[in-house]
């Protein structure tokens, strides 16, 4: 492959939580385990989060659960999706990555249902990564 990628990594992130903050944590925890066999395959993984919640703190939000996120969470995803290649749509219930895939879809973006599907994917072997976080 001669030219990366930028891939949307896309999941739930306060979907099915409650609003509760461990539980979202734990679900960016989830979306960000993706972004280094994406970056392994050649690629430049995002998450919409890395965006946003800097975004939300700047503007003086307190969080995901401020009402300024409304104008701030989905926006930079729909915003991001003008400058990404492809979406990877991890498994889980999400009203926002669907609109992701939905973006993503009517600019004719692959979407790729599994990280194994990123082109130029390379599986880890089982002791490899054991040293990192």
């Amino acid at each position: 492959m001669t030219t990366p990628l930028l891939i949307l990594i896309a999941g739930p992130y306060r979907s099915g939580t409650g609003d509760d903050p461990e539980l979202m944590a734990r679900n960016l925890r989830r979306l960000e385990e993706a972004a280094w066999p994406v970056f392994r395959a050649g690629h430049i993984p995002m998450i919409g989060e890395w965006v946003a919640l800097p975004v939300l703190s700047s503007a003086g939000a307190d969080g995901p659960l401020s009402p300024l996120a409304e104008e701030v969470m989905y926006p930079t995803a729909e915003r991001l999706l003008q400058h990404c290649d492809a979406v990877l749509r991890l498994d889980g219930a999400s009203t926002g990555a669907d609109q992701d895939v939905a973006i993503a879809q009517e600019r004719g973006l692959p979407v790729y249902r599994r990280v194994e599907d990123v082109p130029g994917f390379v599986r880890e072997p089982e002791s490899a990564g054991a040293g990192r976080p």
